[in-house]
């Protein structure tokens, strides 16, 4: 890898609440940091680790690091209704709505293990369970993010059962 250019590689692991994480590149298995800001300009909080990326990047002195993101590719999971209650339970979710609706994200606590999001255009908080997001993909989510969920009826009302970051969702619905 040269001291600048574009380069390929997968998230080694990023912490929003730090405002960093690494990419593993492809060609050369070095680290490469990735500072929340060039996320940011993305259009994203956060990355889960595994997600595929490709970023321009520039040596410093203290390292290589990314300095735009050209592509995300978030990582094969086994998203979708049935591991959602593989995961949490037979009876959990019930009458599951097929269609990817808008939502912003109320508050998430990464070490509750839950947070609530609120479809657009609705007071009512939508439960969001972190199982729920890692088998989505996601690491985490930042409040006020604009995100894509599903929902079904859970046992103290509704819930996600599928949560995709805003610029997937509108790709999917596409």
């Amino acid at each position: 890898m040269g001291k600048n250019g574009t380069v390929t590689g997968q998230v080694k692991w990023f912490d929003a609440a730090k405002g960093f994480g690494f990419i593993v590149a492809d060609e050369c298995k070095t680290d490469i940091l990735l500072h929340a800001n060039v996320l940011r300009s993305y259009g994203r909080n956060s990355i889960a680790g595994a997600s595929r990326i490709e970023v321009r990047v520039q040596e410093t002195e203290r390292g290589c690091q990314a300095t735009e993101i050209i592509k995300i590719e978030l990582p094969a999971t086994e998203a979708g209704l049935e591991s959602i209650r593989a995961i949490l339970g037979e009876g959990v979710i019930t009458n599951p709505r097929p269609e990817l609706q808008p939502a912003r994200v109320k508050w998430f606590d990464r070490g509750k293990g839950f947070g609530f999001v609120n479809i657009f255009g609705s007071s009512e908080d939508i439960f969001v369970h972190m199982e729920v997001l890692h088998s989505c993909g996601l690491a985490e989510l930042q409040p006020g993010e604009a995100v894509g969920v599903r929902t079904a009826e859970g046992p103290r009302g509704h819930m996600a059962w599928d949560v995709r970051v805003w610029d997937q969702a509108i790709d999917e619905k596409d």
